[in-house]
């Protein structure tokens, strides 16, 4: 399975990292289901900064890379998303968002989608959805739900606040973990609670 990791300048480090952490570390992952690429896209392969003021590193751009059914293509948030330097991903997904691969959306990457109507057709969630109706003409916010993340299909959205419920809609979507193991992960995250990681443990058995 390949997953692509969009960079941009100030990506918003906190949004993705029990994303890129479990998925590099592959420490809970399905072993049965073969390996996993993390590979970080970016517009160019310039560095980019997070908001953390981590220099990150593109693997690759975006104009090279040819996307299959099952990859998993993450849009973290940022303060930069609606730089025109951001359009040419957009317009990736704009072709991307009927087939088989898995987009996954936070924060600011919401707003980009929105203002390009790529939410007006289906299920989704956002930081707020008069800020998206201010600032985005073309978003109508008729399948606006107010949670902290939502799948519909291939697309995967959340708000900022919620990078935990975000993970576990992507790592649910794509099986990456078994069953027993994400419900063990999240609950351990998400409660706090130390038989939550015995649960967790006894699920990679």
């Amino acid at each position: 399975m390949k997953v692509y990791l969009y960079v941009l300048d100030t990506l918003a480090d906190w949004e993705i990292g029990f994303i890129t952490a479990e998925l590099n570390s592959g420490r809970y992952l399905d072993k049965s289901k073969g390996p996993v690429s993390l590979i970080k896209i970016g517009k160019t392969i310039s560095p980019v900064k997070t908001m953390g003021g981590i220099s990150i590193t593109p693997d690759d751009s975006v104009s090279n890379i040819m996307f299959n059914d099952g990859d998993l293509l993450i849009l973290p948030g940022a303060d930069t998303w609606l730089e025109v330097s951001n359009q040419e991903i957009i317009d990736i997904v704009s072709k991307l968002i009927d087939t088989k691969v898995v987009i996954a959306a936070i924060c600011g990457a919401t707003i980009a989608l929105a203002k390009n109507g790529l939410l007006n057709n289906r299920r989704h969630t956002s930081n707020n959805k008069e800020y998206l109706e201010m600032i985005c003409p073309e978003y109508s916010g008729d399948n606006f739900e107010d949670k902290p993340a939502v799948a519909d299909g291939n697309l995967i959205t959340a708000t900022g606040l919620a990078p935990l419920e975000f993970t576990y809609e992507v790592f649910k979507k794509t099986a990456v973990m078994k069953s027993d193991t994400l419900n063990a992960w999240y609950n351990l995250y998400k409660t706090k609670d130390g038989e939550s990681f015995y649960q967790l443990m006894e699920s990679l058995k």
